[in-house]
């Protein structure tokens, strides 16, 4: 018989996850009263099958991937599927390929913000290690939704950024390191859940406008300015949003982005469009090589103009190669973090 669960447990992920979550999985009593929603990030091409797996061979709790309207139950760890994000409804489970968010999908904050709108004052948000910000957002509208906040401490985390990152931006419950989840998280769910609060309407546009239930532009427009940026995911206006100390952008089709996302994504399109543009002056170098090596056909002689021409694309080219092969830590470091962090 299937049975309400008495609060809801979404957890997000980045690098590092797979231990992490297979640790606090196995803190958790086979009884555990609650329901459980995980977000790993992880590669479009994977199944996530290695983290089901390992989450069932370490805790006690049932473990699978969620099914598109599938009803809650409680005592159940539920994987969001790769490519695709999870959302939570009034009892049941929505599964749904949208844009992208923080260029991911499955994304936390998706998962973290349909939950504060559907179960409020019930929500228990943890945000466990990973690069970057993906989860902040969704760990902000818990908390104005009345939720409870819990972070992994970075100097547990096998990377700090993500949960480093929810601490500069709001103010959690509980900031503890992984060992200690467990038992808090056993105490928490067995309290009665307090009253609920209104939903904020910006959080409920943009959990709307994730499920695809929205977009348009008047939706978007109330969540924050048209900004001279554009959607390097889709070429379309970005809106600019401003909660607290967190800022983040979005197109009217759902892709949306925090500044160091953004930053990292444009990044990426510098770096691609670069590579595009030294293939380009080496073909044509190549080519007013050839051509100057050919006899012109009145005079006998051979095409000087293209051979000083090679030479000025051989400028460009050495130029290009060397903004590409700078040895700038902070590429570096942007490159790293723009690995897939998960591939199962």
């Amino acid at each position: 018989m299937k049975t309400r669960p008495s609060a809801i447990l979404v957890v997000g992920a980045s690098a590092g996850g797979l231990d992490a979550l297979g640790r606090l999985v196995a803190q958790l009593p086979a009884d555990f009263p609650a329901s459980i929603f995980i977000v790993q990030h992880m590669a479009a091409d994977t199944t996530g099958d290695v983290l089901v797996q390992s989450l069932r061979k370490n805790g006690k709790l049932e473990c699978r991937h969620a099914r598109d309207g599938e009803t809650i139950e409680k005592g159940c760890v539920y994987v969001s599927p790769s490519d695709h994000h999870m959302f939570i409804e009034k009892g049941e489970i929505l599964i749904t390929k949208g844009a992208r968010e923080n260029r991911a999908r499955p994304s936390i904050d998706p998962l973290f913000r349909s939950a504060a709108v559907a179960y409020g004052t019930s929500v228990i948000g943890i945000l466990l290690t990973g690069y970057l910000d993906d989860g902040t957002s969704g760990m902000i509208a818990i908390r104005r939704c009345g939720g409870t906040c819990i972070v992994q401490s970075p100097e547990d985390a096998a990377y700090p950024d993500m949960p480093q990152n929810a601490l500069n931006n709001l103010k959690v419950d509980y900031c503890v390191p992984l060992n200690e989840m467990g038992p808090l998280l056993i105490k928490l769910v067995a309290r009665k859940p307090s009253q609920p609060l209104a939903i904020p309407e910006d959080v409920a546009i943009e959990a709307k406008i994730a499920k695809r239930v929205l977009s348009d532009l008047d939706s978007v427009n109330a969540l924050g300015k048209q900004v001279p940026f554009n959607c390097p995911a889709c070429g379309g206006v970005l809106w600019k949003m401003t909660k607290g100390k967190l800022v983040r952008f979005r197109c009217h089709t759902g892709h949306a982005f925090t500044s160091s996302v953004l930053l990292a994504e444009q990044t990426a399109k510098i770096e691609e469009t670069l590579w595009v543009a030294l293939r380009m002056f080496e073909e044509r170098k190549n080519l007013l090589n050839t051509m100057s090596h050919q006899k012109n056909g009145n005079s006998g002689s051979y095409n000087r103009s293209a051979s000083e021409r090679a030479k000025e694309s051989q400028v460009h080219i050495d130029r290009i190669r060397t903004i590409l092969m700078s040895d700038d830590k902070a590429s570096n470091d942007e490159a790293r973090k723009n690995k897939a962090p998960f591939r199962a």
